[in-house]
């Protein structure tokens, strides 16, 4: 991390950007390539330099991605974004349609942790019956 004298400006390395965004450096810079991140700034010795927007945008890829979100649609989310605020409605619309389908990915994984926590009880059941015949 790299702080600058005449400001508060705080710069990160790739390896510091990808610790800090869950990202690994090999896909910090796939998603460069592809055009889902704007080439960093570069330091005097050529490296990558990651500042804190870069890093928040990072994180909201990160979170998409864990989220379902196909590398196709995080593309063009991307793209909107730097048409700037006249493209809002259309990003707004793509994360509210993305949304439900976490949500429906949410209810799926909540009725299979209710089966999961079925099965333990039934289990936990069997153990105690078990335990308390060898003990009669």
């Amino acid at each position: 991390m790299h702080s600058s004298s005449y400001g508060h400006t705080v710069t990160y390395s790739i390896a510091q950007a990808a610790e800090r965004s869950g990202l690994s450096i090999d896909t910090l810079r796939y998603y460069e390539r592809i055009g889902l991140v704007d080439p960093p700034a570069r330091d005097s010795g050529g490296r990558r330099s990651y500042s804190d927007d870069d890093l928040g945008w990072l994180v909201f890829l990160t979170r998409l991605r864990t989220t379902g979100m196909p590398i196709r649609m995080m593309r063009e989310y991307a793209q909107l974004r730097h048409s700037g605020a006249a493209t809002a409605g259309r990003r707004k619309q793509m994360l509210f349609e993305h949304r439900a389908s976490v949500r429906a990915r949410v209810a799926e994984l909540q009725s299979c942790l209710e089966v999961l926590e079925y099965k333990i009880t039934h289990y936990e059941q069997i153990e105690h019956t078990f335990i308390e015949g060898m003990t009669a």
